[in-house]
């Protein structure tokens, strides 16, 4: 499917967005209209180039500051088999929160040792499954799993750091706090010196250090220089406890490109800041640098993953709003429903169309909050219309559910005019096949 090169004004949608000759929109050279006929919808379609393109540019501007740096995919952002070969051959590693992505990973063929395990409450099971399986790295989050794992790895030893919680505000949404001193995640500051002690003298671990995590969609780097001065200050007083940070993770949390007026720093001000703010720290405290590790998910794929729509019953209320109902929603997308948080979209058909009407897209679910957009101008939409909501590649897939029995979306992978389905939709046998009868 050949583009004309034009290019729409579509700041969110994935890079090389355009429109063909036939004036539709195009992803990865492919005419969304005509995938949404051939796949059906809902329908998530990523681009494969700019998924590619994004995983190169974290690896490139963190290695060109520090060269020892591990980017992990945070794979709770979106989960597939194809995108975990993706990431693999892109040469990132992975990090997973559960039984279930260590089995993703590993029925992709993902490279165990690549592989950081986090979550707040893992069970023996998960952990058991993690020392069986090579996990790089068990990311200890607080003391009865740390006691838990001591015992477990008895024989066969494991690699872990320590989570921290350092007390720090993200000013994000709290929904996406996971820093702050009242949060369920890591371990809180006046256990800091049991746990170190704890890891330090337990023979069947390794401890390389120290982790944090801030939160998910920071548009600023100051929280992350702050959260590395209280982590390696704590480090140098904690010496004499044999504490030897020889790795640091600073997390993700690297926001993404939602709104076009509302655009994230680019991955160098991450690097930029984190890097150098730890080197600073290091020698202000008379530390050895230690290797970073840094794990985005959101910002690897949000913005390169567009959710197509058809547009059903459009239902006018005089005086209070227009409503343009689509075949999709929370079922699939429910950002908005959850966080609050606007996506950009356009009619595929003719997408640069002027709007002429302000509508609210609402899906098909039987729920009054199933909104996907609360508010949006588009040109005059018709039944059947493909309307392409931006910004759907992080969350949207793995927080899909079967409510009100629907059937989660098939997905595609786009490239060079090139389509490949990495996903099939789902069926009636999908949703029964675990029932007893």
């Amino acid at each position: 499917m050949n583009t004309t090169g034009n290019q729409p004004a579509l700041p969110t949608f994935p890079p090389g967005t355009g429109v063909n000759a036939d004036g539709r929109l195009t992803i990865g050279g492919c005419d969304a209209v005509a995938l949404a006929r051939e796949y059906g919808t809902p329908l998530y379609v990523y681009e494969e180039s700019a998924v590619r393109a994004r995983c190169r540019e974290f690896l490139t501007e963190f290695r060109a500051r520090a060269p020892e740096t591990a980017v992990l995919y945070a794979c709770k952002a979106f989960t597939n088999t194809a995108m975990l070969r993706l990431v693999a051959e892109e040469g990132l590693g992975l990090d997973v929160v559960s039984g279930g992505e260590i089995e993703y990973a590993r029925a992709a063929g993902f490279p165990m040792d690549r592989v950081s395990f986090a979550g707040n409450n893992k069970t023996a099971a998960e952990l058991e499954m993690a020392l069986e399986a090579g996990v790089g790295t068990i990311v200890v989050d607080n003391l009865l799993e740390l006691i838990m794992l001591r015992e477990m790895a008895r024989g066969r030893g494991a690699d872990i750091l320590l989570r921290f919680t350092p007390g720090v505000d993200p000013n994000t949404h709290h929904y996406n706090t996971t820093g702050t001193a009242d949060s369920k995640f890591g371990i809180p500051r006046p256990v800091w010196d049991e746990a170190v002690r704890t890891a330090v003298e337990a023979e069947e671990l390794n401890l390389l250090g120290l982790h944090f995590h801030l939160g998910s969609g920071l548009y600023e780097v100051e929280p992350y220089r702050e959260a590395i001065g209280v982590v390696m200050d704590y480090a140098a007083q904690a010496r004499g406890l044999g504490l030897d940070v020889i790795m640091l993770s600073v997390g993700g949390g690297f926001a993404a490109y939602y709104a076009a007026d509302h655009e994230p720093p680019p991955v160098a001000a991450y690097a930029e800041a984190i890097v150098t703010t730890l080197k600073e720290t290091c020698a202000r405290l008379g530390l050895p640098v230690p290797a970073l590790v840094v794990e985005p998910g959101r910002s690897i794929v949000a913005q390169y993953g567009v959710a197509l729509y058809a547009v059903g019953v459009i239902k006018d209320v005089p005086g209070v709003r227009a409503y343009v109902n689509v075949d999709g929603g929370m079922g699939d997308n429910i950002r908005y429903p959850l966080y609050g948080y606007v996506q950009q979209a356009v009619i595929a058909d003719r997408p640069q169309a002027p709007g002429t009407r302000t509508v609210r897209v609402t899906g098909k679910y039987c729920e009054s909050g199933d909104v996907l957009i609360p508010e949006i101008s588009l040109p005059d939409p018709r039944p059947g219309d493909v309307l392409a909501v931006a910004g759907s590649g992080a969350y949207a897939v793995p927080m899909a559910s079967n409510y009100n029995g629907s059937y989660r979306p098939a997905i595609v992978f786009v490239r060079e005019g090139q389509a490949r389905l990495v996903r099939r939709r789902e069926t009636i046998d999908d949703l029964t096949g675990r029932d007893v009868q």
